[in-house]
């Protein structure tokens, strides 16, 4: 069963689009069979062969549903999921978790890591990673967690990516101190800058591996 980068992970807050995704998901393999049917067939010595097909079959789904939940959850809402052996009622469960004091402390620990740790990688724009950022920064005022300005703006200058090491120094040493929306714009002209200087360099490579290429042996 493939999944991909735009998967939903489960961080406490979105069950209703997780649990969305994780039974379109099952759907689609016919795999659902133990979130629909919630109670356990029982076998005995006199169950049919249909009937042992059909308990094999649910006892499989419940395997696969419980890997594929437990896959796309955030890890660091997994220690605390409920212990159970039925798929579904694992999924009733993290519903009411997703509602519980217990989710709240869970999140903001998990956020609040993620935004102090987050690093560009150039896999997207400059733009996207600090809105990303941002939205993290908003998640967690509505949870009663206000991040200042000034941390904020150090969190995203701290993720940058060692190519934008001028311009950390540069940044640190004014003794202006720019807001989000300021150094957002600073961000997206530096970011232009390095894309141009990366590819001249490429061009600079072409060109001089073109250049020994036509370079007769034994001449210079």
């Amino acid at each position: 069963m493939a999944t991909d980068n735009a998967v939903v992970k489960f961080n406490g807050l979105n069950y209703a689009d997780w649990s969305e995704q994780i039974q379109f998901y099952l759907g689609v393999y016919d795999l659902d069979l133990a979130l629909l049917v919630s109670e356990k067939p029982v076998i005995i010595d006199t169950s049919s062969e249909n009937e042992r097909t059909y308990f094999e079959s649910r006892e499989q789904s419940n395997r696969l549903c419980f890997n594929l939940m437990r896959m796309i959850m955030a890890e660091s809402v997994k220690p605390s999921m409920p212990k159970t052996e039925s798929a579904r009622e694992f999924m009733d469960k993290i519903k009411e978790y997703s509602q519980s004091d217990l989710a709240d402390k869970s999140i903001v620990g998990s956020l609040m890591s993620e935004l102090t740790t987050k690093k560009f990688d150039w896999s997207q724009s400059i733009h996207d990673h600090v809105t990303h950022m941002s939205n993290m920064a908003a998640k967690l005022k509505t949870m009663g967690m206000d991040v200042s300005e000034t941390f904020f703006i150090q969190f995203i200058i701290n993720s940058l990516h060692v190519e934008f090491g001028q311009f950390q120094v540069n940044y640190n040493t004014i003794k202006e101190k720019w807001n989000f929306q300021e150094l957002k714009a600073m961000l997206i002209q530096e970011e232009g800058r390095l894309k141009k200087m990366k590819g001249h360099s490429v061009h600079l490579a072409v060109h001089d591996s073109a250049g020994s290429s036509k370079r007769k042996p034994g001449k210079k």
